[in-house]
């Protein structure tokens, strides 16, 4: 359609202040104000002669791009609105190309806007703002180094500030991560060497890296920063997100940070960390000390108490439930107060039952009012009817709970599983875990689930082919590579293969305390007793339990020292007096602690 045909002239017969009126009610107020310009200058003046007769055809090129673009033709509206904005120098007609074109989708016509609304006033750090994230959502990420290097060079103190900060999100959808990564680097020259922006720009280089999976050079940005300003928090984080990428070298980063003020957030961020690597001793340090720093985070005596829930220390575990019970009842109900409470009855629910007295424990489960964790719930039910021999009932149960979504069915067999684990039915439970691994065979927690129950039915060659098969598949799952390899190191087979196995466990893991136990274990089978003494007790200082504590007695007796053996032992037995390694232990050597 002709936009510029014979329904031009009838509008230029209209007096331009009507032709103002139409278009301060319909496009751009501010331009049809006497007096009101933009905020920054046209490229340029216009002769005041010729004034009304400009603003006239402008006036109504603005009305007919607008209404173009809401009748679905973005395009004509939008080369309307850039002919007006190359005509007039306005800067706000320049942005409203722009936005049309993206609103349509059309990111070359937006590039072609903000590259005109550029040149045309090059000062315009609007301008400069829009090329930069255009070009950087249209992949060209190299294009984009000028205008990067122009916005932080115009960059107020405060603002360069936030846009630094930004610079990762940015750049997050760039295909060419390492590209991302060499731009920022480089566009961040100076501010690499300032003391006041140093750390937070290290830092977002060390995130570029990160994402690019340059992890050497995140490395060596983030103790950049840190070394700049040991308590930076931003730089600790990054420390440990690359602690959680498997890179162990970061933590070496964390001490003096750690020595300062440090946040309380990063704080338990690093006690989860260590959580997740069993590393039960030092992640209790660090929430010790949010509880000191802050004793009224609810959530890190929560945490506290279900680490010494683990450790066996229950009296000190009920008193963490209870104080954080007290301040969980100041906050308003919430669903993260509810799932609090859950947790807390839950473990206290566990308490209970490790004292013995189930109908405490099954007191504090009645209290549970949270349909979000039925199953879990039920499952703790279930496994106290277990303990009292009511097996049947307890897999009824299980199996009554309805479901709601299409992992409930997985969900309640592996449920029903535990419960045969724990009376005791190994083979049953094995069985039962095959239906779990048939509906996801590829899933291979499951299928290591498997093994184990494989290796507890007396089946260690179908261990051993399942565990083969989890290998081959990912080779990095140590899990699965020392399971193999302690079970070959447990029966006295092919021991040289089994430290093989376990040392390559290490490789991925190398402060898994259950990994450096096995370490220990088949070291004490190859007869490297003193050696494999050191092993195990560098391993029950990380995480004291009850099965390395089997292991370190059996050694200490094999060494003669049976004093301290039997310490060893009765230190276990108060972790937990059920641990069927340390009860066969104590039964094979005949040994009453």
């Amino acid at each position: 359609m002709d936009y510029y045909g014979p329904m031009v002239h009838p509008f230029r017969r209209i007096r331009p202040a009507a032709l103002a009126c139409v278009a301060a009610t319909c496009v751009f107020p501010a331009l049809a104000q006497t007096g009101e310009r933009a905020s920054e200058p046209a490229s340029a003046p216009v002769q005041e002669e010729e004034t009304a007769a400009l603003n006239a055809e402008l006036f109504y090129e603005l009305l007919l791009s607008e209404i173009t673009t809401s009748e679905g033709d973005p395009a004509t509206g939008y080369n309307l609105m850039l002919d007006a904005a190359r005509r007039s120098g306005d800067p706000q007609l320049y942005r409203r190309a722009t936005e049309i074109a993206l609103q349509s989708r059309s990111g070359e016509s937006a590039l072609a806007a903000a590259r005109a609304w550029k040149e045309a006033l090059p000062q315009s750090r609007d301008a400069n703002r829009y090329l930069l994230r255009i070009l950087v959502a249209l992949n060209r990420v190299d294009d984009s180094a000028g205008p990067l290097r122009q916005e932080l060079a115009r960059s107020s103190a405060r603002d360069k500030v936030s846009t630094i900060r930004a610079l990762p999100l940015l750049y997050a959808r760039a295909s060419d991560k390492a590209l991302a990564a060499r731009v920022v680097r480089l566009a961040l020259e100076k501010e690499l060497n300032d003391p006041a922006l140093g750390p937070m720009a290290w830092t977002t280089v060390g995130r570029m890296y990160l994402a690019a999976d340059d992890k050497a050079r995140a490395l060596e940005a983030a103790g950049n920063a840190l070394g700049q300003n040991p308590g930076d928090d931003g730089a600790a984080m990054l420390a440990l997100q690359l602690l959680e990428n498997a890179v162990p070298e970061a933590e070496a980063l964390l001490p003096r940070y750690l020595a300062g003020k440090p946040l309380p957030e990063v704080r338990m961020a690093y006690a989860r960390v260590l959580l997740e690597s069993q590393r039960l001793a030092d992640a209790q340090a660090q929430v010790d000390a949010v509880t000191r720093e802050q004793p009224d985070n609810a959530q890190a005596w929560l945490i506290r108490a279900s680490l010494q829930l683990q450790a066996g220390e229950l009296d000190q575990a009920e008193a963490a439930l209870q104080r954080c019970t007290q301040l969980l009842e100041q906050d308003p109900a919430t669903e993260q107060r509810q799932r609090a409470l859950t947790q807390i009855y839950l473990m206290q629910s566990q308490i209970a039952e490790k004292r013995g007295d189930l109908a405490q424990a099954q007191a504090w489960l009645a209290r549970i009012d949270d349909a979000e964790q039925l199953l879990a719930v039920q499952s703790r039910h279930a496994s106290l009817l277990v303990r009292q021999g009511r097996l049947d009932e307890a897999r009824a149960l299980i199996r009554a709970i309805p479901e709601k979504g299409p992992d409930d069915a997985r969900l309640k067999l592996q449920a029903e599983v535990q419960l045969l684990r724990e009376a005791g039915r190994y083979q049953q439970a094995y069985e039962l875990q095959g239906k779990v691994v048939a509906l996801a065979p590829q899933d291979n927690e499951l299928v290591y689930d498997q093994a184990m129950l494989a290796d507890k039915a007396g089946r260690p060659a179908e261990m051993e082919r399942l565990l083969r098969a989890i290998i081959a598949r990912q080779p990095d799952h140590h899990h699965a590579l020392n399971a193999l390899g302690f079970s070959l190191a447990d029966r006295g087979v092919r021991l040289q293969e089994a430290k093989a196995l376990i040392v390559k466990a290490l490789e991925y893991a190398p402060d898994d305390p259950f990994i450096t136990d096995s370490l220990g274990w088949v070291e004490f089978r190859l007869g490297n007793r003193k050696e494999a003494l050191d092993i195990l007790e560098r391993a029950f200082r990380t995480r004291p339990d009850a099965e390395i504590a089997a292991h370190i007695g059996e050694v200490l007796w094999s060494l003669g020292q049976r004093d301290r053996a039997l310490a060893v032992w009765r230190e276990g037995l108060r972790i937990n007096k059920d641990n069927d390694v340390l009860k066969g232990t104590l039964k094979r050597l005949r040994v009453r602690p």
